[in-house]
């Protein structure tokens, strides 16, 4: 914390205490921040809060314009102005997931891939998919849904920013071994936080679903974040997805929660084309023998348990994890891991009736 933050905030309890303030807000302050003389601080609110803060924004702004340094200051409070009366709400209702669903302009499918934790390749999956695809002659798109931790770039190989289309409120995706992307990654710097909150979230999603010129494409792949949060209930909501794949890897804890994004599906109404087990077995380069090191067989069982279809299972090989650093993916290739893609490919768009024919 800054000094002159510090002194912000006493400032703050000092007038509250004196009488000037209806509220000590110096445990509300979420951001605070001095460039060039300018002061720019946030206040985060509780909703009971918003009637005495309209009255006191101009005595903390006198306040922070007291400060040393501080020419200029913006002071934002953000509540939620409460209703006169509680909104009668079942706990852990959903709205209705088929309301407001709108397709994607020239997309003619969307799957979703996703998880119910971190870890067990889903991104990497995606983009040798993504590729597998475009390898039959499909027209493919990747959008790297992954706010918060966007790997789509470095394992497909770009690197540009992107840039506006005719419409300068349009975005021109990239594209790579035969794929059409979008990232947030490619639009911040490789080591660069998110730091949003659920309805930036939902705002970029829509952004890059909208706003990206995506051309006429048979599938659109969209690589998940991990759990079931902001980014999976707003494309449930705002979009018409066809359809999605569960990766999971064998052990019991990842099955878990495999099972919740399962169950997020079904209560968003989108129908699971299948599950797949990643990081099956690891074939010694040296030797030739398989060691399951996270089990196997676990994703199968569950399937079978659950009715629902088993598109296979990949190995742990090393040549995914180098070629996926690379910039180019194993499904690019001929070898063992590539053919795993090519058979998880085929399933895909057996499933999902993809037409190969255009």
């Amino acid at each position: 914390m800054s000094d002159q933050e510090t002194l912000f905030k006493r400032g703050l309890t000092r007038l509250f205490e004196s009488g000037e303030l209806k509220v000590d807000y110096a445990g509300f302050v979420r951001a605070f921040k001095l460039q060039d003389g300018r002061l720019s601080a946030v206040l985060d609110l509780s909703p009971n809060m918003v009637d005495a803060a309209s009255a006191d924004q101009p005595i903390i702004k006198a306040l922070a314009g007291t400060l040393d340094g501080v020419t200029d200051a913006s002071i934002v409070m953000t509540a939620e102005r409460a209703a006169a009366e509680p909104p009668k709400l079942k706990i852990g209702r959903h709205s209705d997931p088929a309301a407001n669903r709108a397709p994607v302009p020239g997309v003619d499918r969307i799957i979703l891939v996703g998880s119910g934790k971190g870890g067990v390749g889903k991104s990497t999956l995606t983009s040798n998919l993504a590729v597998a695809l475009a390898g039959q002659g499909l027209r493919v798109g990747l959008l790297d849904a992954d706010i918060y931790g966007p790997s789509q770039p470095r394992m497909m190989g770009v690197s540009e920013r992107p840039k506006a289309g005719e419409d300068p409120n349009s975005i021109l995706p990239l594209f790579a071994h035969g794929v059409t992307m979008m990232s947030i990654g490619l639009m911040l710097g490789e080591s660069e936080a998110v730091v949003w909150r659920g309805p930036m979230l939902m705002g970029a999603i829509q952004q890059m679903l909208t706003q990206v010129v995506w051309g006429e494409l048979d599938v659109l792949l969209v690589d998940l974040p991990p759990g079931t949060g902001d980014v999976q209930l707003s494309l449930a909501q705002k979009t018409v997805v066809n359809g999605a794949i569960v990766v999971s890897t064998p052990q019991d804890v990842a099955l878990l929660d495999a099972r919740k994004a399962l169950n997020m599906f079904e209560k968003t109404s989108i129908p699971v084309l299948g599950l797949v087990e990643n990081m099956s077995g690891f074939i010694c380069p040296k030797c030739g023998e398989v060691s399951d090191i996270f089990g196997t067989g676990g994703v199968k069982a569950e399937a079978e348990k659950l009715k629902l279809p088993y598109l296979g299972a990949l190995p742990i090989d090393i040549s995914i994890r180098i070629a996926g650093d690379g910039g180019r993916p194993v499904a690019l290739g001929d070898g063992a891991a590539a053919q795993a893609f090519s058979a998880l490919a085929d399933r895909v768009v057996e499933l999902a009736k993809l037409d190969q024919s255009s």
